[in-house]
């Protein structure tokens, strides 16, 4: 699990860089820019999480088990429902994503609350 989540979230972390710069790049001129800063959302939030699959990566290595693999996988797929939802809606325009995003958010917060509960029962 060590080595998959910190491939996982250095793999997350050049995406959210390509994205990134797609989005002030070409995207500027497109998009209004409350939908830019949707965008930049999705971005931001992905690097957030990319680096905490790194941080667990680590925390694996140091405390393994259910509860920090748990982690890991509530991040990985916070960041794809959250921010892909994110990047879906502003490039398609579809709203109905925008319902979906609150899901990955969920995601996101249980992961960080299996890792909390990792270093808590350490």
């Amino acid at each position: 699990m060590v080595q998959l989540f910190f491939g996982l979230g250095a793999a997350f972390a050049f995406i959210g860089v390509v994205l990134g710069a797609f989005g002030a790049h070409a995207l500027r001129n497109k998009l209004e820019p409350r939908m830019l800063e949707v965008f930049e959302t999705g971005v931001r939030y992905q690097m957030y999480h990319a680096l905490a699959l790194i941080a667990t990566a680590w925390a694996a290595s140091q405390w393994p088990g259910s509860t920090v693999t748990t982690a890991g996988w509530f991040f990985v797929g916070g960041i794809v429902i959250f921010s892909g939802s994110l990047y879906a809606l502003t490039l398609s325009g579809v709203r109905t994503f925008g319902a979906i995003t609150p899901l990955g958010g969920v995601g996101l917060l249980a992961g960080w609350l299996c890792l909390l509960w990792t270093v808590i029962k350490a």
